[in-house]
């Protein structure tokens, strides 16, 4: 086992050392997300999410979580013709995430919005339908923001979910989860069980990075 972990770290080793040279601000960015114990998405995780968001070349993509803005910037650089709204309810972290949008440049295409997300009025603030919805916010919600912002996504369109193993505890008995976590990762199962069974979704879950889970929204 230990082995096969270490083959695996060299592999991903290997896949960062092959990608393009990041500019100063996301490196910036992700040493402020080290420092402030700010979760973002990993080298190889945002790598292959970005791949997988270049095969469906998304025009109107609508994010659950900014943490400090890194993925939504991600996305902007990658997809020139895309706009990103992005949901964010942490007032810390909301304010942090415009600062390095604003410097990045693309705030023309990356709208940022304070509120939480299972409490916004979906009518009032946001345009639809999205073509790619991202959500990577509080783990134990995922079924609960699934319900609410699925039916924005067009048919043929995608839902991305990050962070689908919560670094292995999903493979643990309850009694062996820490106390604190024990009703998100119920949660988290139950969400996973769910949507892979969902008559309206084709869904597939990836372990690529703390797991990576699409739903494409069948056509009606």
């Amino acid at each position: 086992m230990i082995e096969e972990l270490a083959t695996i770290y060299k592999y991903e080793t290997y896949i960062a050392d092959l990608g393009k040279e990041k500019d100063s601000l996301l490196l910036e960015m992700e040493s402020y997300a080290i420092k402030n114990h700010v979760p973002i998405m990993g080298s190889h995780a945002i790598e292959t999410f970005i791949g997988l968001l270049s095969l469906q070349k998304p025009e109107n993509i609508l994010e659950i979580g900014s943490a400090i803005g890194y993925s939504a910037i991600r996305m902007a650089q990658a997809f020139p013709n895309a706009s990103i709204t992005t949901i964010e309810r942490d007032s810390e972290r909301y304010h942090k995430a415009s600062d390095y949008i604003e410097a990045s440049e693309l705030n023309h295409r990356i709208e940022i919005i304070e509120a939480d997300a299972l409490e916004l009025a979906i009518d009032t603030h946001l345009k639809k339908p999205y073509d790619a919805l991202f959500i990577d916010a509080a783990k134990g919600q995922y079924k609960r923001f699934f319900e609410k912002y699925s039916p924005l996504v067009i048919p043929g369109g995608v839902i991305y979910c990050d962070n689908m193993f919560m670094h292995g505890m999903v493979l643990q008995e309850d009694k062996d989860v820490p106390r604190r976590k024990r009703t998100m990762i119920r949660n988290l199962k139950e969400f996973t069980s769910w949507v892979m069974a969902h008559p309206s979704f084709d869904t597939f879950l990836l372990p690529v990075g703390d797991g990576i889970l699409i739903a494409i929204k069948k056509e009606a």
